[in-house]
């Protein structure tokens, strides 16, 4: 039994080093620089060895999505935390989001711009990406009820609000000295 729960041991490492060097070498370069031979060439095992756990790119895409949606959810959820005023949580939240995805572009890009096979929104997503939305929802949700606002389109309304503003940021579309009365203005609306 011990050679097995090694083996298992070793084989969940080994995934966990192709999932973190994929992200690192993702937010150093970009994702188009991510391939499966440098993959296998930085983790130093064989291509083989990186396709025993992953059929190729996309999963280990989805994979590193997977993983920051439970981040994302941790930090989001920290944010809200101890803030008793519906609008004021949300507005944590609605920071801490875009401080993530400035902090993190590869990262996000992996969770919400790329093509995924990952099924977003559905019973059978993974359990971090329920997380991830229930951590912008429940915040939104308060702050919906407390406007008297419908809360399943005010949650989706805020969050797709978060996602332009994080998207036209990043291809240098907002000017940078708005955006504290842009976040005002976004808190003030949501």
């Amino acid at each position: 039994m011990a050679i097995k729960e090694r083996r298992a041991r070793e084989r969940a490492e080994r995934e966990q080093l192709i999932v973190r060097t994929a992200r690192e070498l993702a937010e150093a370069e970009g994702w188009d620089a991510v391939t499966t031979r440098r993959l296998a060439e930085r983790i130093e095992y064989s291509q083989p060895v990186l396709y025993s756990h992953f059929a190729g790119k996309d999963a280990i895409v989805a994979a590193v999505a997977v993983e920051g949606c439970a981040e994302l959810a941790t930090l989001l959820r920290a944010a809200a935390a101890d803030v008793p005023d519906p609008r004021a949580a949300f507005a944590a939240v609605a920071r801490a989001y875009l401080a993530f995805a400035e902090a993190n572009p590869a990262l996000y890009d992996a969770i919400f711009t790329l093509p995924s096979t990952l099924p977003f929104g559905t019973p059978e997503a993974p359990a971090p990406l329920h997380a991830a939305f229930a951590a912008i929802a429940e915040p939104a949700t308060r702050s919906a009820n407390a406007a008297g606002h419908d809360p399943g389109g005010y949650t989706e309304l805020a969050w797709s609000a978060l996602h332009g503003m994080v998207t036209l940021a990043r291809t240098g579309r907002l000017r940078p000295d708005l955006d504290q009365p842009r976040i005002d203005a976004f808190t003030a609306v949501f």
